[in-house]
């Protein structure tokens, strides 16, 4: 099969990916909003060391570069979803499955994020990691994928091997 004939079976994959995961954090995101009282009664400790809470980040990763103006709102939303873009042309030319998985995962937790943005003015945040008094930051289902997929990515080309041989080869 030739490089051009096995793109689309990557871009396919990576789509699912990123469709199924936005699925997968919104619904999250929405059902602990709208459908539980966790707003009011926070934080819901679920084991010793993880809460289900709310934080509303204004900011990036790690609650970097806090945007309390509607300019910088969306200059967020709009740098998410231009690197949504910018990633579905890479998908177009993935090589491996992991990277396809990984861009996917990657644009799928972008548009959570950028629908968060553009709803409620901020990401809602509610995974809360912690050990006695060591606090690791608040995050949700698409901040997860997000970090998943660069290490998919990053791992891809040692991993993958095979996935190159398997698209060319294929009859």
């Amino acid at each position: 099969m030739s490089e051009a004939a096995s793109a689309p079976r990557f871009l396919a994959l990576g789509l699912k990916v990123a469709a199924l995961l936005l699925l997968a954090d919104q619904a999250s995101k929405l059902a602990l909003i709208y459908g539980t009282h966790l707003r009011l009664t926070y934080p819901w400790p679920v084991l010793p060391f993880l809460d289900i809470t709310v934080v509303w980040n204004r900011g990036i990763s790690y609650g970097l570069f806090q945007q309390n103006s509607e300019l910088g709102r969306w200059i967020l939303t709009a740098i998410k979803l231009v690197a949504a873009i910018i990633l579905f042309f890479w998908l177009k030319k993935a090589e491996a499955r992991l990277e396809a998985v990984g861009i996917g995962l990657i644009i799928g937790g972008a548009i959570g994020n950028a629908i968060d943005r553009m709803l409620h003015g901020a990401v809602f945040d509610f995974v809360h990691f912690h050990v006695g008094t060591f606090s690791w930051y608040v995050f949700n289902v698409a901040d997860a994928a997000i970090v998943i997929g660069v290490i998919l990515m990053v791992a891809s080309p040692f991993l993958a091997l095979s996935d190159r041989g398997d698209a060319k080869d294929s009859p």
